[in-house]
């Protein structure tokens, strides 16, 4: 059986093979409703599948987006790859994504196999200061958009959460319940001063106790971000004379290994132990008790960071904050913190 050709659908469709390519490529150039029906209906007709990989030589480009998270394993970068994923479908493309693992090395190879792949653009969560991904950036004069993180090394347009105003919302929640003080499980000694989020939200609870008029000396403990190290740090924290009496997490992860570590040792969530994370990553509503957290639009940043990494007039407009589109994070209320809701 011979092989169906673009110019098979032109033929049947009564329009020019650029007409065709138009209405597979979605543009250049727009095709009248009635036009892109008849050429839809004739490459269902024919059983028409465009050769991807003519187009993408012919271009220069494929219908591939790269996307670099640090650990899909862990819920938020998993469910953040799954919206980006879904934001891509709506555009016609597909998403490849590589694991940085946390290693610059890591990330400079997804880097460098996606860059070379010909993707149409690159999402990057940065796993760090990144200073030879910049350098890898600039080589390639890639397309990037940063998702989640922005480190001070990289100046590509970004998308974010207010995650020092997020970490505020929960410390002020959890003090407005009366506690004389809110702890705070930030990160570990190796987390970036600029640019990342769990620094962020270290700033966020420091600036609440702040205004509160109540020290945050010897109150922030340090932990890794995962729900298995947190655990054990936490069994450690909680088992001590100087439990604290509210204690907000810089992930969901974190506070669900927090949770567990109280279940084991006896403590009381919230009776004796108040609880808050930040993520609202789905698991955060099964957790016994239902954890409260701070969560962010995750589908809208999702959109807008596929919109930006394709749509070049967005990617080069604007510097300095202009290029940093950030979106709000809200506070939800669940019985972790000593809420009945």
């Amino acid at each position: 059986m011979a092989k169906v050709t673009r110019d098979d659908v032109a033929r049947l469709a009564g329009t020019s093979t650029a007409v065709v390519s138009y209405v597979i490529n979605n543009g250049p150039r727009p095709v009248a409703p009635a036009t892109r029906e008849r050429v839809l209906a004739a490459i269902k007709e024919l059983g028409y599948r465009p050769d991807r990989v003519a187009q993408a030589m012919a271009s220069r480009r494929t219908d591939l987006i790269g996307m670099i998270v640090p650990d899909a394993r862990q819920p938020f970068f998993a469910e953040m790859a799954h919206a980006v994923e879904q934001a891509a479908a709506e555009r016609g493309k597909m998403v490849l994504v590589g694991n940085s693992d946390y290693l610059d090395d890591r990330e400079v190879h997804y880097l460098r196999a996606f860059l070379g792949m010909r993707v149409s653009g690159l999402i990057l969560v940065s796993q760090g200061p990144s200073e030879h991904a910049a350098t890898e950036i600039d080589a390639w004069d890639a397309r990037v958009v940063l998702l989640h993180r922005r480190p001070e090394a990289l100046d590509d347009v970004a998308v974010v959460t207010d995650d020092v105003g997020g970490a505020q919302l929960a410390t002020r929640h959890l003090l407005d319940h009366g506690h004389p003080y809110v702890a705070c499980l930030g990160g570990t000694e190796g987390t970036p001063v600029v640019g990342d989020p769990v620094t962020d939200h270290v700033e966020g609870w420091r600036r609440a106790m702040l205004e509160a008029g109540i020290s945050t000396e010897g109150r922030l403990f340090q932990a890794p971000y995962n729900r298995y190290d947190a655990y054990k740090v936490a069994l450690s924290l909680l088992a001590g004379p100087d439990r604290p009496p509210a204690l907000v997490c810089a992930t969901d992860d974190q506070a669900i290994g927090v949770l567990r570590a109280a279940r084991e040792l006896r403590i009381d969530v919230p009776g004796e132990l108040a609880v808050a994370g930040f993520d609202d990553v789905k698991e955060a509503g099964l957790t016994d008790p239902p954890l409260t957290t701070v969560a962010s639009d995750r589908p809208a940043m999702a959109r807008a960071a596929v919109d930006l990494v394709l749509d070049d007039g967005l990617r080069v407009a604007g510097s300095g904050k202009e290029r940093l589109k950030q979106f709000p994070a809200r506070l939800v209320v669940r019985r972790s913190c000593g809420c009945e809701s």
